[in-house]
């Protein structure tokens, strides 16, 4: 027999028992179907939250108040955290590397225009906020340039906010009300959309120096550093922590992120999740495998005589055992093949329902579940191949 003999005898084989072939199958679909669903999820997500952060830029440092680890004994004495003030802000810009900085507080609070009223969040910030957050004004200008510990009664409104309460109307030079006070509209930002689900352009900008007081804080939420070039990162943040924990009475009571450590991060959660997936896909596999395998060691006992007789006529026991192999690969790869489809079909579906859900299926997943389909195939099958294959002529003829 030739190959294209061997691949048609299969494939006849499997279309003789189609309900059987397809439960067999039916563990190798779940599997393939669950991986690929879960991981086009992730990696949907994964790629969503990396364009979320990197919209700001590669090399903007944040720095917050409090140690993200625990060390100590409970009730030990000592621990004070420092709050992060503008004093603190005012010493990172001295710092080599640092480009700017932009102090942080953040609340919400009721904004009115003529009748109008909406509950926005309102941003404390200073001047260089365009730059450290990749940030453009669309109409009028930022906040202006000053001493970071004064401002007057200005504001700059998110394009959405400006919407809600102007409507088609032009906001500059017109004064709104937030918290109750009284400012003057002097720039609409350009559109920067969702981050995490938040919308950025619902926001109204202030001078940090009015926030504060408003919002009844004399510390601040957050500073963030636009580094100089996203090479020196490293060698920055630790000039940037010397600086800090000398202005903190030696304790590092702070906590400085990068861009780059929080796509780590993530990069770990992602790995972790990814793993969960593959033992969800495995336990299927085997199933599978398993399923396969009965399969074929029952199929070599009914057609023991048709492997005599083939035998008989020359087959050889290579022959025979490429034969019941191929069987089991076609078996496992049409349903690495349905369960691939079955897995970017339902993904699809998914992200239809819910948009905001992001879905991608890499072309590696794509490649390895199929490759895999092929080794659990071979894997499952070379047993009762290799059986079919010792069979003795003789013996085989005579059976029933």
């Amino acid at each position: 027999m030739i190959l294209e003999d061997i691949l048609r005898q299969a494939f006849r084989a499997i279309l003789g028992h189609r309900q059987r072939s397809g439960l067999t199958m039916l563990g190798i679909v779940i599997g393939i179907a669950s991986v690929i669903l879960l991981t086009s999820l992730g990696e949907g997500a994964r790629l969503y939250i990396l364009t979320q952060f990197t919209q700001f830029g590669t090399n903007l440092v944040a720095v917050s108040p409090g140690k993200a680890t625990t060390t100590g004994m409970p009730g030990a004495v000592g621990g004070t955290i420092h709050p992060l003030t503008l004093s603190d802000v005012e010493a990172l810009e001295r710092v080599r590397g640092v480009e700017k900085t932009a102090p942080l507080v953040m609340g919400a609070a009721p904004i009115r225009y003529e009748g109008k009223e909406r509950s926005s969040y309102v941003y404390g910030v200073t001047a260089a906020v365009p730059d450290v957050w990749r940030m453009g004004v669309r109409v009028g200008r930022f906040l202006p340039q000053g001493d970071v510990r004064t401002g007057s009664a200005m504001t700059v409104l998110g394009p959405t906010l400006k919407r809600e309460l102007f409507g088609e109307r032009n906001a500059l030079g017109e004064h709104v009300r937030i918290a109750g006070q009284r400012f003057l509209v002097i720039g609409i930002t350009q559109s920067k959309g969702q981050f995490l689900g938040f919308d950025v352009d619902d926001a109204a900008y202030l001078p940090v120096s009015v926030a504060m007081p408003m919002f009844n804080r004399d510390d601040l939420l957050e500073i963030d550093v636009l580094v100089s070039n996203a090479s020196v990162v490293d060698s920055v943040v630790s000039r940037m922590r010397r600086t800090l924990v000398a202005r903190h009475s030696g304790e590092e009571d702070f906590t400085i992120t990068t861009q780059t450590g929080m796509l780590e991060t993530l990069g770990r959660i992602i790995r972790i999740i990814s793993l969960a997936v593959a033992g969800i896909g495995a336990i299927s596999l085997l199933v599978g495998a398993i399923g396969i395998l009965t399969m074929m060691w029952i199929s070599v006992h009914e057609r023991t005589s048709e492997i005599g007789l083939a035998k008989a006529i020359g087959a050889t026991p290579r022959q025979i055992l490429w034969l019941f192999l191929c069987e089991a690969v076609m078996l496992s790869t049409a349903g690495g093949v349905v369960g691939l489809l079955a897995g970017m079909g339902l993904a699809r579906v998914i992200h239809l329902l819910i948009p905001a859900l992001p879905v991608h299926t890499p072309l590696g997943f794509v490649l390895l579940a199929l490759a895999v389909s092929l080794v659990v195939g071979l894997a499952s099958g070379i047993l009762p191949a290799r059986r079919a294959a010792a069979l003795d002529p003789v013996v085989a003829l005579g059976a029933e």
